[in-house]
């Protein structure tokens, strides 16, 4: 059986905390609260995008899981850098409905990776050891089918 990492979902989880919040930051920019607030949310983006780079590179080890983080991030750095171009970096509200796009296809990535990935997701039937086949009088033909 393979071991899991045990930062993996840390890695994980963290940029698109960062995402959220900084959708949340932003819908009350939106609202009326003061400019900072769209500021901390444009550097919440910046730290998901460094922690997604490296939980991208180092908890995702398949090529397609791989495209898809680095895809949702080449798409937040691209709103990061739409925002730059305002004084306080702060959003207007297509900038908000495309941050909630980003969030959907990052959660649409993350639920993806821990379907393509059976070992490692919680909840997933992990495989049969070879004492219990052997045991069993199981053919090595039937547990592969299995």
């Amino acid at each position: 059986m393979q071991s899991r990492n045990p930062v993996q979902p840390l890695l994980l989880m963290f940029p698109l905390g960062l995402f959220a919040v900084a959708i949340i930051l932003d819908l009350a920019t939106l609202l009326g609260a003061p400019a900072i607030i769209g500021t901390l949310a444009y550097w919440n983006v910046v730290a998901g995008l460094a922690g997604g780079i490296f939980g991208a590179l180092v908890g995702r080890p398949r090529v397609a899981i791989l495209l898809l983080d680095l895809g949702v991030l080449f798409y937040f750095a691209t709103l990061a850098l739409i925002r730059v171009r305002t004084g306080d970096r702060t959003a207007d509200t297509g900038i908000l409905l495309l941050e909630l796009l980003g969030f959907a296809a990052a959660f649409a990535a993350s639920w993806f990776g821990g379907r393509l990935e059976p070992n490692h997701s919680p909840g997933m039937r992990r495989p049969i050891s070879r004492a219990a086949d052997d045991s069993a009088g199981l053919s090595t033909t039937r547990r592969e089918a299995a």
